[in-house]
Formats: structure tokens, C-alpha cells, sequence
């Protein structure tokens, strides 16, 4: 601990008063120093969705598009406009002029090809894998230096919302065409964002640099040139009270994952919460049909209604994460209020155990077939209070004679054990993303497939709801496909998962984007 707080002081706060104007307007110059949870993992774009990775990636790399967070409407960036055409099978997108990646080679429309052709097919040589924000992909088409079109095989609505997301990340053709493992390298990743790299220490720290040449924000931006700050120090620290400490004591800027328990301290202390919402998959637990005691329905659906999610929130959370009404957030598109099917109902739980031929044993965990009925899951570290929470519900659980085994998130069997059913039954996860396909992401079993689902029906919905051009039609299904996974005992919603981060008063201009990472373009500081 001591390390880590002798490094933030080394770090924090230089120059940014002495530049601050007295009328309160925006100044140029300073370092933000950002403390982060977790190092970042693999920086492969369509891979890279991890919250981390995010902080990093938003600030190097662009989009064609903006979803703006206010409003979720789909807005110009690099792309200055596009066409669809009436089916959703082409894309045809205009490019900015000028517009150069860091290492100073053009983002034209052969280099968008570049990227969106593996964002879309994948490249098994290169081990590649595709972008789950692409579906029906069939090819790119150069049409002029400043105009790209892509075709897909069918209908593909999602597609112009995923050009905004961070997996759509722009990079450069020599980016773009290096293996999975130097992709996954952040020393590889050339983009044409506002800031650069200009030092990591892996798992530590990582140092960005503004370009003093970036001239290409969204229009929207209130915002444009390049970035009032001149640097941000990304410094990774684990300890929730090192990260609020540090932000209290004036020796971070700004932090994420904020806890729930100390997010009145930093309040008290006249500090800035931003709680943002993610607009996906709630944080849940998610049932693996596969696993020989969970592919009995009934079982699953007495686990789902046996589980009292208000509690949950009510004991461990705050206001900013409201209870989970459906496995979508009801701020995502195509929501639906499922709150009477996820009631929670413990008599009707033991009902159905009982009824599956769970009897409870002398020791109150119930067994069938000299079998205990004992479930496995892994505590998540990106997940708020996860280890709380998986505890709040063993504790539930075990009133219906089931027992949770909770394993830790650093075992070493992970890694094998979380994809293997029979020995991890349950995922405790959520995905943010503001488009229906969010629900195709989470559970297809070409995606995420967070339930290892052996289910062609879900399969098929999913693929239905990503190929309807129809937005009404669309909604729809993603409401059908809501009803079908709780029916069967698939997923426990818990509660729509925020981001949640602390700001020092002297932190202005902070932004988000619809998913709730960080966007630092706008940020700058004032005198402290």
C-alpha cells in the first residue's frame, strides 16, 4: 500500500493550477492521474470490451460513429454521413479528409476495410476472432479513398450502432494486420485518437500523452482540437480505500469502481459521484443448462424465484443500482417488466425442489439420487461486491437446502473450470451495451455464450432478433427472447449494473460514452 500511495504522490496534481483562469472557463495543460481497479487485459479491439481496457482504448482510438449518451441517437465522427439501404444489407459510410493515425498513415477507406474485414470475418490465420458487434458480414468495398460500403449476407440493424462501439475502435492497417497476441499488446496499438502512449508498466501503470495535432472530435463536441490535458496517468489500484483515499486527499483525479459503501464518504468529503448506467445485460446469475443438476428447469426456476435480488441491493448497494425488473437494463432497448415472473417466492421454491425429488438431508442440504444438491460459481472480479453479493446468496439459497460453493476469482483453475459446466454451473456477469444485440452478445453460443447453451431455439431467436431491419419487429423480439430466458430459469437478474466513479472538485468537462467508460477529450482541470 505504501508503494502504491508514495507512487500517486510522485504523480499527482502538477501544473494545472498555475494555467486555471479565474472566469472559470476551460484551460489547457496538466496531467490527470486516474486510478483504475484492474489492469487491462488483451487490447484486441473486438476483445477488448473489459472496463479497463476501455479507460485506455477510448482515449487512443476513434470510431466511425458517436452514440451520443443522451439521447442513444447514432451521430457523425470520422464518418461525416452514411446510407442503408432498405433491407440493412449495405452500409455505405463518408469519410472525414485529413484524418491520419498516430504513426501519421491516412484513415481513408481502405484502411476502414481493413479493419471492419476482421471486425467481421475474423482471421483464422492470424488467429483473429470475429467482432460480436458484427453479424452477417460479408465484405467491404473501397468505393473511393473517402467512401467504404459494406455488404452483409442478411439483414445486419445492428451495424451501425456497433461502428460506435469500443470493439469498433479504428486502427491502423499495421495494427490491424498483426496476431491476436501483438494485438492484445497495448506498445502495438495504433489508432487516431486524442492521446497516444507514451509509457506502460504492465499491470501498473500506463502513461498517455495529447496529440497536439487532433483535429477530428465528433461535431457534436463541445469540444474541438486538440485535448485540454496534456497527460493521463492510468495507474491501477486494487485497494478500494487506496483509490478513495487518494481522491480525498488530493493525490488522484479521478477513480473508478467506486464502491457502494464508499460512495457517502466521498460525498461527505465534496467530491463528484458519476454513476452511469450501462444500458445492457443486468449483473445476474446465469444458469448453465448443461450442468446435470441445473438441467432439470424446475430446479433452475426455483433457484431464480428463491433468490430476493431487493435484498441484495437493499443490504449491499445503493440508490444508483436500481433492482433488476428483466435480464435487460429498462433503459435498453426493447426492455420488458418481468418483475411478477422474478417475484421472489421461497415457498414456491421449495415446491418445485421438492417436486424434482430434492430431499433435504439431516444436514439441511438437500440430494437426490445420493447427489447434494451443491452448485459451484466463481466470485467476478469486474463485478461490484461480487464476493458479497455470490455470499448474500448463498446464505438465501441455503434456506432451500442448496448449497453455493463461491471459489475465488485468481484460483487457478479458472480459466478451464469457468467453460466447463459440470464444474461451474453458474456465471455471475452483465454486458453494457446500448443496442439490442446486447442480448445476442451475452447469450449466443457464438458469442458470449455466458449460459454454454446447447439451446437452438435461443440460438435462433437471437439470430432472428439480430437480422430484423424492423425496429418495432426488433424490440419485439428482444422482448420474446426476455420471456423465453427467464421462463426457463436461465438467468436471476440482480440489479442494473452502474459505473460508478469519484471526481475531484477540480476535475471539469468529465464525459462518458453510452456504455459508461471514460472519454477524456473534454476533461481539464482548475485551480485546487
Amino acid at each position: 500500500m505504501l508503494t502504491v500511495v508514495g507512487l500517486l504522490a510522485a504523480c499527482g496534481g502538477e501544473g494545472a493550477a498555475e494555467r486555471a483562469r479565474a472566469d472559470g472557463q476551460p484551460v489547457y495543460g496538466g496531467t490527470l492521474t486516474y486510478l483504475e481497479h484492474q489492469p487491462p487485459t488483451c487490447l484486441y479491439l473486438p476483445a477488448a470490451g473489459f472496463y479497463p481496457n476501455g479507460g485506455i482504448l477510448n482515449q487512443i482510438t476513434d470510431k466511425l460513429t458517436w452514440q451520443n449518451p443522451e439521447t442513444l441517437r447514432i451521430e457523425p465522427w470520422i464518418a461525416t454521413k452514411w446510407e442503408v439501404n432498405a433491407d440493412a444489407t449495405a452500409y455505405t459510410f463518408h469519410l472525414r479528409d485529413g484524418v491520419t493515425f498516430s504513426d501519421g498513415s491516412p484513415l481513408d477507406a481502405s484502411a476502414v476495410a481493413a479493419n471492419f474485414d476482421v471486425y467481421g470475418l475474423g482471421d483464422t490465420k492470424l488467429k483473429l476472432p470475429v467482432a460480436e458487434f458484427v453479424n452477417n458480414y460479408e465484405r467491404s468495398e473501397v468505393v473511393d479513398p473517402r467512401t467504404v460500403r459494406f455488404h452483409f449476407k442478411k439483414p445486419s440493424p445492428g451495424f451501425l450502432q456497433g461502428t460506435s462501439v469500443i470493439g469498433a475502435g479504428l486502427v491502423s492497417k499495421k495494427t490491424i494486420s498483426l496476431p491476436y497476441e501483438q494485438q492484445c499488446q497495448l506498445k502495438n496499438i495504433v489508432g487516431s485518437g486524442p492521446f497516444t502512449l507514451k509509457n506502460q508498466v504492465v499491470d501498473k501503470e500506463v502513461d498517455l500523452v495529447a496529440r497536439k495535432d487532433y483535429t477530428w472530435a465528433p461535431p457534436s463536441s463541445g469540444h474541438q482540437g486538440r485535448a485540454y490535458l496534456d497527460e493521463i496517468k492510468i495507474i491501477v489500484t486494487p485497494e478500494d480505500n487506496v483509490r478513495v483515499g487518494a481522491l480525498i486527499s488530493g493525490q488522484a483525479d479521478l477513480v473508478r469502481y467506486v464502491q457502494a459503501y464508499d460512495e457517502k464518504t466521498v460525498k461527505d468529503a465534496g467530491f463528484e459521484i458519476y454513476a452511469e448506467p450501462t444500458r445492457g445485460v443486468n449483473n445476474g446469475l446465469y444458469l448453465r443448462p448443461s450442468n446435470p443438476i441445473l438441467k432439470d428447469p424446475d430446479v433452475r426456476r426455483a433457484l431464480q424465484v428463491g433468490t430476493n435480488a431487493k435484498e441484495v441491493v437493499d443490504t449491499l448497494f445503493t440508490d444508483g443500482y436500481p433492482v433488476a425488473t428483466s435480464v435487460l437494463s429498462h433503459l435498453a432497448q426493447g426492455h420488458v417488466d418481468l418483475s411478477k415472473e422474478l417475484a421472489y417466492d421461497p415457498a414456491k421454491a421449495n415446491t418445485l425442489l421438492d417436486q424434482a425429488g430434492w430431499a433435504r438431508g439431516a444436514d439441511g442440504i438437500r440430494a437426490k439420487d445420493g447427489t447434494p444438491l451443491k452448485l459451484g460459481v466463481f466470485v467476478s472480479g469486474p463485478q461490484p461486491l461480487s464476493k458479497q453479493t455470490l455470499e448474500l446468496v448463498a446464505q438465501q439459497w441455503a434456506k432451500l437446502g442448496v448449497q453455493l460453493e463461491i471459489r475465488p476469482a485468481d484460483a487457478g483453475t479458472q480459466a478451464v473450470d469457468i467453460k466447463d459446466a459440470a464444474k461451474t454451473a453458474i456465471a455471475h456477469s452483465m454486458v453494457g451495451r446500448a443496442d439490442q444485440d446486447v442480448i445476442k452478445s451475452h447469450f449466443h453460443s457464438e458469442n458470449r455464450d455466458v449460459i454454454l447453451s446447447d439451446d437452438e431455439k435461443l440460438d435462433r431467436l437471437l439470430e432472428e432478433e439480430s437480422a430484423e431491419p424492423d425496429v418495432t419487429k426488433r424490440n419485439a423480439k428482444v422482448a420474446e427472447i426476455q420471456r423465453y430466458v427467464v421462463e426457463q430459469g436461465y438467468a436471476i437478474p440482480l440489479f442494473e449494473e452502474p459505473q460508478v466513479y469519484g471526481a475531484a472538485p477540480h476535475v471539469h468537462g468529465v464525459a462518458f460514452e453510452a456504455v459508461a467508460r471514460p472519454w477524456f477529450y473534454s476533461v481539464w482541470k482548475s485551480g485546487q
